[in-house]
């Protein structure tokens, strides 16, 4: 078995990039509101948004770590993308009422 200890300061670099990521995916409705009536989301909106996104993003980190195979830490991006869009989904028009 390998060890999964990772480099001093690997951990807040890759937190930084969560955030990055996140600012970056929701500046995309944010943009799309300047120019269209059709997205109409609050600060409630943008709040859940991004506590999902961060939330997955750390949940994929975490279980990305004690994962060594390549194609296993695939099968974790797709599942964690998978329960992602499924939260998503049921909070955007929901698809399990």
């Amino acid at each position: 078995m390998g060890n999964s200890v990772s480099a001093p300061g690997t951990g807040a670099r890759n937190f930084i990039r969560i955030l990055v990521v996140t600012a970056a995916i929701l500046l995309v409705p944010l943009v799309a509101m300047q120019f269209t009536s059709e997205v109409n989301w609050g600060v409630g909106d943008f709040i859940v948004a991004a506590g999902l996104l961060i939330g997955a993003g750390l949940a994929y980190e975490l279980a990305a770590r004690r994962v060594q195979n390549p194609r296993q830490r695939v099968f974790v991006a797709i599942g964690v993308t998978g329960v992602l869009l499924l939260v998503w989904a049921e909070l955007a028009v929901g698809i399990f009422h």
